[in-house]
Order: structure tokens, then C-alpha cells, then sequence
């Protein structure tokens, strides 16, 4: 839809056709509901739509100038799919992968043009969402990347360039604000007291229900990868427990909160808040009462302290990208001006002292409250982020 409306011409492949005649419905009906509501006229959906086709065959994609796989995030599946794009596309044309975390270099190297492979990572509902996360591998060539960075404009997106590493600038920066949330409710929070806090504070959405829209089973499946390749990385239980209830979310209609069809609000649920209490049991923590800005601090806090390790290992540019990837993609309140400029108000000797007093807390992760180094010089020469 990005490309339809920008009037580029798409093929749409697909390996059933069952799975093409769904997509293009969705389509259908996304258009449709523009038309209904007076924001696109007729002709234009028609003109559109007369830009798609669609193929069950890796053949007819052969010619294409820019090929984006959004493939499911398993990395057997994502090496199947680019050694046949690299057999099948002709020469000069650009890979792009969709993927929100796996190593880029990793899907490059299945090709023998890895100079054409570049991570173009949309955020979901991709035809809504205006970031555009631009990844740059070891070996993408500068043409792809000035061309994929030009097309982002042409397509109504913010770019944001990002370096190669587990979740990218966004997702890296999302695990430990999720992660801070799990203690969050280990410590004596419910899901919607810590959603409404957030939400308060300006967010679009707190982390519980933003779990529930974008699939409880998503994180799920990163977690038990983790637990593999780091097994020191500390979470609360809590969503897993909640994945084994075969709560998955919105799509579910149960995940931390229950949700009637057709409806989005989100209705809490008295079997979670006994998983919450009983696993709590299990811990031996005895549950405390938690203010509203403990738990805006630690949620914001741990984005900030993780943007820090970001900047200095050159993932990101710059801290103004990293503010424009959490108000285009995340939902962090645009009058704040994202997290690295609300720390500049805050002001950084604040935050790092704050890091700190999180560090001594039992329930917590220490090891990830001690101040990033970029901040601690920063606060040591009595600087901001630029």
C-alpha cells in the first residue's frame, strides 16, 4: 500500500493462493474504508489497485528493481527465501529485508551480492506508521542505501539509518523498557496501572496493550532465543506464563487483558492478575506500593540508558535519530521531544543518580542500571546529548 500510493507499481508473491486472495482482500478493505469515509476518492483507489499484481512464482519478480521479503522471523526461513532471490533477481537489483531483529550480515552472506542487502524494517500497521528503520549492513553498498533512504521520502516515511545488531535501534531499546515493566509487576504492579501511568505521561499506548496489539507469542519467541544465546539476561516470568495460558493478545482476544470482537478496548482480567499474584508467591516478593513516577522512570529511564550503549557502539548516528525512530515508531509523546531530549531537561546528572538508586533494588537488574559510559562522561563534563 506504501508503494501503491506513492504510484509505484507492485508485485505481490505469495506461495498459496489462498494467502495472495487474503492480502489483496485486506487491502481491498483498507482502501475501501478511506473511500467510505471521504479521505480517498474513487478513480485513485482504482488507480491504485490497477498498480498490484500478484504471482505465486519467484520468476515473475525476476525483473524487479527493489525486492522486500517479509517473511516470518526464523532465520532458516529468511536463508531459504534470499538464496532464491539471489538466484532469481537480476543483477543490481536491491534485497531488502523486513526483518525487526535478526542479523542483517547473516541474511547478506546466504547471497553472493551481499552489497545489494539492506534492511528496510516497517512498523506495524506499516501503511500507517511513519518510521522507517533503514538498516545498513557491513557491506551495503552507499548506492542502495541513497536510494532506499530516497525512496523512504517518496513513500511518506522517516527514515532513520540504523547499524547491525540484535533489534536494531527501536526493538533493542523496546526489550529493556519491556523487561522493566515484567519486575514492574513482580514488584506489586497490575498491567493497567502501569499502562496508565505511561499513557499519562503521553505515550500512545503502555507496554502491556502494546504487547497485546503486536502479539504476546512475537516476544515470546525472542525471549526463548535468548535464553539460548544469553542465559544471564534476567526477566520476570510473567509473560511467559501468560504466553502458556495461550493468551496471545488482540488476535486471541485474551492476552493481559481481554478484548470483546470488534473492539479494541482492553478489559482486565482477573485469571492474569492471579498468574501476576501467584508468581509473585513464588518469588517470595511481598508486593509494594509503586508510584506513578517509578514506573514512568524506570520505563523511560531504561530507554535512555540503552540508546546511551547504542550511540557509543555507532548503531545510531546521532541521539536526534534515535528520538525521531520512538515518536514515529513508538509512540513516545512528540511535545517531550524523545528520549534523549526529554533526558537533556530532565537534566543528565538527574537521570544517571536515578539510574543508580534502580540498581539497588533486590527485584531489579543491577548490571543494567549502572550509567551507560557515554552518560557518565557526559554528566562528569556537565554536557547533553547534541
Amino acid at each position: 500500500m506504501n508503494f501503491l500510493n506513492a504510484g509505484i507499481p507492485v508485485k505481490l508473491l505469495e506461495m498459496k493462493p489462498e494467502a495472495l486472495e487474503r492480502g489483496v482482500a485486506t487491502m481491498r478493505k483498507n482502501y475501501e474504508a478511506q473511500v467510505k469515509k471521504g479521505k480517498l476518492k474513487q478513480d485513485k483507489y482504482e488507480q491504485r489497485m490497477s498498480l498490484l499484481s500478484t504471482t505465486l512464482s519467484y520468476d515473475d519478480i525476476a525483473q524487479a528493481d527493489l525486492v522486500i521479503e517479509a517473511v516470518f522471523e526464523d532465520m532458516g526461513v529468511k536463508e531459504a527465501v534470499f538464496k532464491l532471490l539471489d538466484k532469481t533477481m537480476k543483477p543490481g537489483s536491491i534485497l531488502a529485508s523486513n526483518t525487526s531483529t535478526l542479523d542483517l550480515n547473516k541474511i547478506a552472506a546466504f547471497t553472493s551480492r551481499p552489497q545489494d542487502v539492506v534492511g528496510m524494517h516497517f512498523f506495524s500497521p506499516a501503511n500507517v506508521m511513519k518510521l522507517l528503520e533503514v538498516v545498513r549492513g557491513t557491506q551495503t553498498g552507499k548506492d542502495v542505501l541513497a536510494t532506499v533512504m530516497a525512496l523512504g521520502k517518496k513513500i511518506k516515511k522517516t527514515a532513520v539509518v540504523s547499524g547491525v545488531c540484535d533489534g536494531f535501534i527501536g526493538n533493542r531499546m523496546i526489550e529493556q523498557y519491556g523487561r522493566q515493566a515484567g519486575f514492574l509487576l513482580d514488584e506489586g504492579c497490575t498491567p493497567e496501572q502501569v499502562d496508565r501511568a505511561i499513557e499519562k505521561f503521553g505515550f500512545a499506548m503502555g507496554p502491556f496493550r502494546m504487547s497485546d496489539l503486536a502479539g504476546n507469542d512475537i516476544g515470546w519467541a525472542i525471549r526463548k532465543r535468548r535464553a539460548v544465546e544469553q542465559p544471564d539476561m534476567k526477566y520476570s516470568k510473567t509473560a511467559d506464563l501468560l504466553c502458556e495460558m495461550g493468551r496471545f493478545g488482540q488476535k486471541t482476544g485474551a492476552g493481559w487483558y481481554d478484548y470483546q470482537a470488534g473492539k479494541r478496548d482492553a478489559i482486565p482480567n482477573a485469571q492474569v492478575l492471579e498468574m501476576i499474584e501467584a508468581n509473585r508467591k513464588r518469588l517470595g516478593i511481598t508486593p509494594r506500593r509503586i508510584s506513578n513516577e517509578e514506573i514512568v522512570q524506570r520505563l523511560v529511564f531504561s530507554l535512555i540508558n540503552e540508546a546511551c550503549h547504542i550511540l557509543e557502539e555507532g548503531i545510531a548516528n546521532k541521539p536526534s535519530d534515535i528520538d525521531m525512530v520512538y515518536i514515529m515508531g513508538y509512540g513516545f509523546p512528540y511535545w517531550r521531544g524523545g528520549p534523549m531530549n526529554y533526558a537533556n531537561e530532565l537534566g543528565l546528572f538527574n537521570v544517571a543518580e536515578a539510574m543508580k538508586r534502580f540498581a539497588l533494588n533486590p527485584h531489579d537488574d543491577a548490571a543494567f542500571w549502572q550509567p551507560a559510559p557515554l552518560l557518565q562522561r557526559l554528566v562528569a563534563d556537565g554536557k547533553t546529548f547534541q
